[in-house]
């Protein structure tokens, strides 16, 4: 008998990720990176998420973005009713959680018209070629002429060699019955065993082995829903965009910005291979080829609008960035698919050092004379890099930061009294960079007791055991769990400190604190 849940995992909820490329500033900075006009920030955007899991990116979103509209769907109920009362306790109106099918969303009568941006993060390659097509029929009907899609996948041909090892999790899993959580352990085990008796496949391709034990360390929620659903289909970048050319979509380039660096992933006579290949699908599926790509973040367009040169630099001129990291913390180096590549301190030194107290436009740096005597291809280069490490955060224009400050509070304060409960929920909205920002639990715990008015870490720390041992939680160290509450309270005054003085200047140059 055919069920709801299609031979997706749904006894078992997704993890509450936040995926920072479903960001408007974000997608609208990878679009100025490649020439092309993004959504303009400016004005009230109409946003849709397929399958967002938990909703959690998308209540964030809203909180950080108040001028915007946010419709999600989600085949989960259990994950669509929680997503609404994280909603309802942020006092968010602007975020609109459905469980409608893929192929009956686009008649929800509630829906705006059409949609600027159109975003499914872990979808496309877990579910059924019948739901793919009617995500494609939703874009084609729902997304505006100049609107942009984000979508990420599995890909070719870097899982390969994952494929028959996820086929053997599947099949192990489905000799039993039972909650998945025993089914996922035992077919864990079993694989283990496995490669313990040297199985043929495991010499042939070693990488499999190193890919298993990484597996086993993994969050058993995620691993339920990457690995043990019925579909389940890796894909060559050329398929995916020719089942999206029928929404009329035109790549725009991946979210996953670091990749677009040629100094730091090619060689030149790999750069010189791909120069010859005029098609960009043909070009992209060789790329990843060359990279080994096992997960592709891709960004499309319904109707691509070049910028010309003076556009281009006039947009580039008042797009503002901020630090999300601590100038100090910032290492002068990145990794590429060639290893570690050191950045050039007489480029990347100066912009880091007039990003130091707080966000600016490019017109406001470029009026340091040493910056300016960059030049407009290295600046660009230098903030494509440091965003595409996650050390930088492009920006929403200044205007209604005060308006975006109220709602990401409220928001802020919601998640942080969660944090007294459990540790779920790791990023706190941003009204600058209209993102989240990474916070672990003990560091949402140390800045509630900021905002109730305590001012030591001693006194930040006290208010963080307290709410650990209501529960009788303790931490745990080096492997070790902590048992006094002398080595507890020990720990937490450190923690406590070192976020006085790394993340809480950070937060407060992002809004937050």
């Amino acid at each position: 008998m055919a069920t709801w849940t299609a031979g997706y995992v749904a006894n078992i909820g997704y993890t509450h990720g936040f995926y920072r490329e479903l960001t408007p500033v974000l997608l609208s900075f990878l679009a100025l990176t490649r020439s092309y006009a993004g959504p303009a920030l400016d004005r009230p955007l109409q946003i849709c998420e397929l399958g967002c899991g938990q909703g959690f990116s998308m209540n964030l979103l809203a909180a950080a973005n108040p001028h915007c509209q946010f419709h999600a769907t989600d085949f989960n109920p259990s994950q669509i009713a929680g997503a609404k009362a994280l909603a309802g306790e942020a006092g968010l109106s602007n975020v609109h959680f459905h469980d409608t099918a893929f192929a009956d969303f686009a008649a929800e009568a509630s829906l705006p018209e059409a949609f600027d941006v159109i975003a499914l993060h872990g979808i496309y390659s877990w579910i059924s070629p019948e739901n793919r097509a009617a995500i494609v029929d939703f874009i084609a009907k729902k997304l505006k002429v100049g609107g942009l899609v984000y979508i990420s996948y599995n890909a070719l041909p870097g899982w390969a060699s994952g494929m028959p090892l996820r086929r053997l999790f599947v099949e192990r899993a489905g000799s039993a019955s039972g909650p998945i959580g025993p089914r996922i352990e035992d077919a864990l085990a079993f694989a283990g065993r496995l490669k313990d008796v040297n199985a043929g496949f495991f010499r042939v391709n070693p990488g499999t082995g190193e890919r298993l034990d990484r597996i086993k360390g993994q969050n058993r929620n995620y691993l339920a829903h990457e690995y043990f659903n019925r579909d389940w289909t890796p894909f060559y970048f050329t398929d995916v965009a020719e089942e999206l050319s029928a929404a009329k979509l035109s790549f725009v380039g991946s979210a996953a910005l670091l990749e677009s660096v040629d100094a730091i992933n090619l060689t030149a006579e790999q750069q010189g291979l791909l120069a010859e290949i005029g098609d960009v699908a043909q070009r992209e599926t060789v790329k990843d080829f060359i990279f080994n790509q096992q997960f592709r973040r891709d960004v499309f367009v319904k109707g691509p609008l070049p910028l010309s040169p003076r556009a281009a630099q006039s947009a580039w001129a008042e797009q503002r960035f901020a630090l999300s990291t601590r100038r100090e913390d910032v290492p002068l180096t990145v990794m590429g698919i060639l290893g570690e590549a050191n950045l050039q301190p007489e480029v990347y030194g100066p912009l880091l050092d007039g990003l130091a107290n707080g966000p600016k436009t490019v017109r406001d740096l470029v009026s340091d004379p040493d910056i300016a005597a960059l030049g407009w291809a290295r600046l660009t280069q230098a903030f494509t890099v440091l965003v595409g490490s996650g050390h930088l955060q492009p920006c929403l224009p200044a205007r209604d930061e005060a308006k975006r400050a109220k709602t990401t509070k409220a928001f802020n304060q919601a998640v942080v009294a969660r944090a007294k409960d459990g540790a779920d929920l790791q990023f706190l909205a941003s009204p600058v960079t209209g993102g989240g920002v990474s916070l672990d639990r003990f560091q949402q715990l140390f800045l509630g007791a900021l905002w109730e008015g305590k001012k030591t870490p001693t006194e930040w720390a006290d208010a963080a055991w307290q709410a650990l041992a209501a529960q009788g939680q303790r931490l745990v160290k080096g492997g070790k769990t902590l048992e006094s509450e002398a080595e507890n309270r020990a720990e937490l005054t450190a923690q406590a400190e070192g976020f006085a003085e790394k993340r809480l200047p950070v937060l407060r140059n992002l809004g937050i604190a």
